[in-house]
């Protein structure tokens, strides 16, 4: 391929998503005619109750919960920032704390915080595809362990853990267990009950929702301290004038249709055969079975990361080097070094990711292109 694509073909959906257009149509009249404040005791304020009621019902019908279950926030990062620290400090088990080695930064710096209040905190280790045994975690609990923290899907190189199976071993002990759920929402399967988690978190910006909104959803018999105080909206859980547009654009967006994964999953399974066999030194990072359908990561030895982001980009792929929420690092991924990889080799990450709107040809176009830029 010798000409640049006329139009970015834009492949950092795990980075975000954009605003469906039903997500806008839904949200509108909230931000305009039905302003209300939900808390006050009129009928303009009511209006926005109840928009802000449904939505929330919605979402629990996502998690296969209950909706007085639900809090509304900010994003993924206070949600994972109030399960952690929020179960963490209202437990009566002890102060010791286990999250994975791979966890996003929103967790792994709550665990720091909790660290510096007197908590111990260990990173369970991954293998070499970024997963974690059920023997590594069995490995490190603890009587006194308050919380375990596992990313559902890893937000750098797709790899699903079975959450299952280890919410099922800290069930036996009565360990509260969370789950970043922030990148496997709209691909996998959220049901509360069949992932056997106590507390989870949403972001609605990788679901087609605007960015600023997020879900925690936290058990109704699991101790937790809510992290903001105030007026006592959302029933306590959490303070502060609700952010009703967005939270109906959040409902809208759990209620859109489903991608087909196994069709995605195809696309990507050629696109990432194409890339291996094409591109000298290529390695994929991350399980290639249990991992999300919508993305394909690798490493290219001896290259330059950042010089191959800019080199696609100037062909009109835009995609990432890794997480885009460790602003200003230019640190190797810890997601890559946990895996096992050499600091240099780390350096050399690119992230492909894409929603159900890819097609074959697109990736066929995104894959003329890394060859181009690399074979």
């Amino acid at each position: 391929m010798t000409d640049a694509i006329q139009a970015p073909l834009y492949l950092d959906e795990a980075a975000t998503t954009p605003v469906r257009r039903d997500v806008l149509e839904a949200m509108w009249p909230y931000l305009t005619g039905t302003f209300g404040n939900p808390s006050s005791h009129h009928e303009v304020g009511e209006l926005a109750r109840r928009a802000l009621e449904d939505a929330r019902r919605d979402v629990a019908a996502f998690l296969g919960a209950r909706a007085a279950e639900v809090t509304f926030t900010s994003g993924g990062t206070e949600a994972d920032n109030a399960a952690v620290k929020g179960i963490a400090l209202a437990s009566t088990r002890g102060r010791h704390v286990v999250v994975s080695a791979i966890e996003h930064p929103a967790v792994l710096e709550s665990a720091a915080w909790l660290a510096r209040q007197g908590f111990e905190v260990t990173e369970v280790p991954v293998d070499a595809l970024g997963r974690v045994s059920v023997d590594a975690l069995t490995a490190v609990l603890r009587d006194d362990t308050a919380l375990v923290s596992i990313q559902h899907a890893n937000n750098e190189v797709g790899t699903v853990q079975d959450v299952a199976a280890l919410s099922a071993l800290t069930a036996e002990r009565g360990i509260p267990f969370h789950t970043d759920a922030v990148q496997s929402a709209g691909w996998l399967d959220l049901d509360v009950s069949r992932l056997g988690v106590q507390a989870l978190s949403l972001s609605g910006h990788k679901l087609g929702a605007p960015k600023g909104v997020g879900v925690l959803w936290v058990g109704r018999r699991t101790p937790w301290e809510p992290l903001v105080h105030g007026g006592g909206q959302e029933d306590g859980r959490r303070s502060g004038t609700e952010n009703v547009a967005s939270a109906v654009g959040m409902a809208a967006a759990v209620r859109a249709p489903r991608p087909d994964p196994a069709g995605v999953t195809v696309l990507r399974d050629t696109f990432v055969a194409r890339v291996l066999a094409e591109v000298p030194g290529a390695q994929l990072t991350g399980d290639p079975q249990h991992r999300l359908p919508g993305n394909a990561s690798f490493v290219f030895p001896g290259r330059s990361g950042e010089s191959i982001l800019l080199d696609l980009e100037r062909r009109g792929v835009v995609v990432s080097s890794g997480s885009a929420c460790h602003a200003g690092s230019d640190e190797p991924s810890h997601v890559l070094t946990a895996m096992g990889l050499e600091r240099e080799v780390a350096q050399t990450a690119v992230r492909f990711t894409f929603g159900s709107a890819v097609t074959s040809d697109l990736l066929a176009t995104a894959a003329d292109t890394v060859v181009s830029v690399l074979g």
